[in-house]
């Protein structure tokens, strides 16, 4: 954990891009270090995919064939949250809803709990802890589960957060260490002068001065205007749509994540269940579809059918950045003073402490940490010049 530092006004002037989780953990991590810095978001913070998260630090049950490169970076976030939760609620005086029940994953037929073990045991190769559930074990820990559940897995390394409870704490966090938040600031471009980074063009034709730029607009940080193409993120929108169900707080009908064919729940302490979440290739289209909604329903159904009787209470839209190989893109780019920090697809809830601290070191010169190292935009040209 960070020595907590007070500001000064001597470090490095740095402009951050985005005011998702992802913008203001990296800026709050950079004033505590001394840097002056600005985030700029063109509407309000928190807005866009860290509103839409369901907040599961799912290190462990998220990991799938292809993906195991990734572990040491999430495991490292992982195990860095429960003390990044303590310092941030400290540092804002706000709540964050960290929960540490662990999550259960489900099985509905013989099938279905075959490919589960095919995939457990990859994930028990890398080192997650599992423990093994028959149907009747599932339904001890979570009676409300429909009868007759082939069996699962609980992994109790697995937990979660309320995700919009973080962008009011980062933000109170950030600005008790010096930094600026500027909400309803448009970027128009970058500002360069004779091939050098000045800082940003803003869409009232004023100059934000800064000696390097953070790029963390999550699935809109490609389209950044004056982006040298070298240093432009393979980067597109995921469209997911998700909805929340209210229980009854003080009688939930879950209290694990539970995952399941197809689906995801996760129970809130203020009695929300959020289902989610579709994965579509639709670019930005906001569309809430009946479709949509309806293989969420029926999916969670068949896990919890007592859910049917449960209000719905709020449906939306959120847009996953997600990078060519489904993996981040942190640190430095070929214009020297310019960094990224997106990518994170469907992990940036529980990247944020890793991903803060190798992006605020790489802005200070420091080395990226060695679990970041892989996820830098180099990787891409490094692949082209192979093909080639």
């Amino acid at each position: 954990m960070p020595d907590q530092q007070s500001h000064t006004t001597s470090g490095p002037r740095v402009a951050v891009i985005g005011g998702g989780v992802a913008g203001l953990a990296i800026a709050w991590r950079l004033a505590q270090r001394g840097a002056r810095v600005a985030v700029c978001e063109r509407g309000e913070i928190g807005q866009g995919a860290s509103h839409a998260a369901a907040g599961m630090l799912a290190a462990g049950v998220e990991i799938e064939p292809g993906e195991e490169a990734l572990w040491p970076l999430t495991r490292a976030a992982q195990q860095a949250w429960p003390d990044f939760a303590r310092e941030l609620e400290a540092a804002s005086g706000l709540g964050l809803g960290y929960r540490a029940e662990g999550t259960l994953v489900a099985a509905r037929s013989a099938d279905d709990l075959r490919r589960l073990e095919r995939l457990a045991s990859i994930q028990a190769a890398l080192g997650v802890r599992l423990e093994r559930l028959t149907g009747a074990g599932l339904r001890s820990r979570e009676p409300a589960l429909a009868p007759g559940l082939a069996g699962g897995l609980y992994s109790p390394d697995d937990h979660q957060v309320e995700n919009r409870a973080l962008a009011p704490a980062l933000a109170a966090a950030l600005r008790a260490a010096g930094g600026e938040i500027r909400e309803g600031c448009a970027v128009a471009g970058l500002e360069l002068a004779a091939g050098h980074l000045r800082g940003l063009r803003l869409a009232d034709d004023s100059v934000l001065t800064a000696d390097a730029v953070v790029l963390a607009a999550g699935a809109w940080s490609a389209g950044l205007a004056g982006l040298p193409a070298d240093c432009r993120p393979p980067v597109r929108p995921v469209k997911g749509q998700m909805l929340a169900l209210r229980m009854d707080p003080d009688r939930p009908l879950l209290r694990h994540v539970l995952w399941g064919p197809g689906i995801y729940l996760v129970p809130r302490r203020d009695g929300r269940l959020l289902l989610g979440a579709t994965v579509e290739e639709k670019g930005f289209d906001e569309t809430i579809t009946a479709g949509g909604l309806l293989t969420l329903l029926e999916a969670a159904w068949r896990l919890l059918p007592g859910l049917e009787e449960l209000p719905l209470a709020e449906t939306w839209v959120g847009f996953r950045p997600t990078s060519r190989d489904d993996a981040p893109i942190l640190g430095a780019t070929p214009l020297p003073g310019l960094f990224l920090a997106t990518g994170q697809h469907r992990n940036g809830i529980l990247l944020l402490p890793t991903l803060a601290e190798a992006v605020a070191a790489a802005v200070l010169g420091q080395p990226l940490p060695a679990v970041a190292q892989a996820f830098t935009l180099a990787r891409f040209r490094r692949a082209g010049e192979r093909a080639a």
